[in-house]
């Protein structure tokens, strides 16, 4: 391990050299089944030949320049992104947090706009938006937050699906402006709302003249079995951010917007250096065309139904395994005790590469291309892992 680097991560004693695909090979040449996607990122894989052929030949043009100027594939992206969400306008930053940050400053400004003198966001508890000191605000994990105090003002958290405690923010609390959440709580351990919660955030929203503001970063770009996890219910946000997978590993981030909310930000609002430049913006254009053109959201609602199936069947009998689920390929297997021991377990007894969050969830995150036979092999490890760890 280096020296040089900060202690901010624990990290594994791997070190990869390539990929391909759901596999990855360490420098000794031991073959990895990638089950976590860098964590919902490389949704196409390892080294896709599409994305690699992008980026080179957009590397060999023209990198960088700055936002001052025109430049074309960024205005393509956000013509297509928007296209397919049904929004207005996208501002393009460089991860996750970038996005949140923009809506987060986006709705201050819509509130200011409208008089509200302190403009607040509602967020929910179990949330995670990001690392920087607004983002991790609006986290609800106060392992993320301690240390870092004080933190930003301009929040309140209620639990998550619970319409209720939305409903009493919007008696007692005039100076709420937006609510942001996620449709899938990831890192809060793969939670699946009820049944029209989203809906009813939407209803709300109207009723109240708030931004309806949902963090698509992990849940975005076919994970979930359909493009966004809105689609689910079928109504539509006034902003979404997206990150993780529209590059497919090289970073970018966008924030989205429909309406009103779309023209909030003008010239000096907002910036980016490096936010939307070519090469970035190459990739996007070359996931989208991948997923398009292999109708990998569908592939992903298809086989994320059947892995989590075979993973019921398997498990279900086990003592400690509280649940299953899921959608598409954004699964969750819940224990009734903390498991990250088996994040290493699985690297150095299965070659598997695995995730725990929220202490008890075993997550995982397959890229979208995963063929069947890997699928079952995903399967078989994890049953495996699982039953020794439990004492099935």
């Amino acid at each position: 391990m280096s020296d040089h680097l900060m202690a901010t991560y624990a990290r594994l004693p791997v070190r990869f050299e390539r990929g391909e695909g759901p596999w990855l090979w360490d420098e000794r040449g031991n073959r990895y089944l990638d089950a976590l996607s860098g964590i919902a990122v490389c949704n196409l894989g390892h080294a896709h030949p599409a994305v690699a052929r992008a980026v080179c030949e957009q590397a060999a043009t023209l990198v960088h320049v700055s936002n001052l100027y025109r430049i074309g594939p960024q205005e393509t992206l956000a013509e297509r992104l928007c296209a397919r969400a049904g929004m207005d306008a996208a501002f393009f930053a460089n991860s996750g947090a970038e996005a949140n940050e923009a809506a987060i400053k986006l709705a201050r400004l819509w509130g200011h706009r409208r008089g509200v003198q302190n403009p607040t966001i509602v967020v929910a508890e179990g949330s995670f938006h990001g690392r920087t000191l607004a983002t991790l605000t609006a986290t609800g994990n106060r392992k993320v937050q301690a240390g870092f105090e004080p933190l930003v003002h301009g929040f309140l958290r209620v639990p998550y699906d619970d319409l209720e405690a939305l409903e009493a923010v919007a008696r007692n609390m005039p100076e709420v402006v937006a609510v942001l959440v996620e449709p899938v709580q990831g890192e809060g351990g793969v939670r699946i709302p009820s049944a029209g919660y989203l809906a009813g955030i939407r209803s709300l929203c109207d009723r109240q003249g708030w931004l309806m503001m949902l963090d698509e970063v992990q849940t975005g770009m076919g994970r979930t079995g359909r493009w966004f996890g809105w689609q689910h219910e079928n109504v539509t946000p006034d902003v979404m951010t997206l990150a993780k997978a529209l590059g497919n590993g090289v970073p970018i981030g966008a924030c989205l917007a429909r309406g009103e909310a779309a023209s909030v930000f003008q010239p000096g609002s907002h910036a980016s250096t490096f936010g939307g430049n070519p090469l970035a913006c190459r990739a996007g254009l070359a996931v989208l065309d991948v997923m398009e053109s292999e109708d990998l959201v569908a592939r992903a609602a298809a086989l994320g139904k059947r892995l989590r199936a075979e993973l019921k069947e398997r498990l279900a009998p086990l003592p400690g395994v509280v649940e299953v689920r899921g959608r598409g390929l954004m699964v969750g297997v819940e224990l009734d005790r903390p498991c990250g021991e088996l994040v290493g377990r699985a690297l150095e007894q299965e070659r598997l590469l695995i995730n725990v969050t929220a202490d008890r969830v075993l997550r995982l995150l397959p890229p979208l291309t995963l063929a069947d036979e890997e699928a079952h092999r995903i399967v078989d490890a994890v049953s495996r892992l699982v039953a020794a760890f439990v004492g099935g």
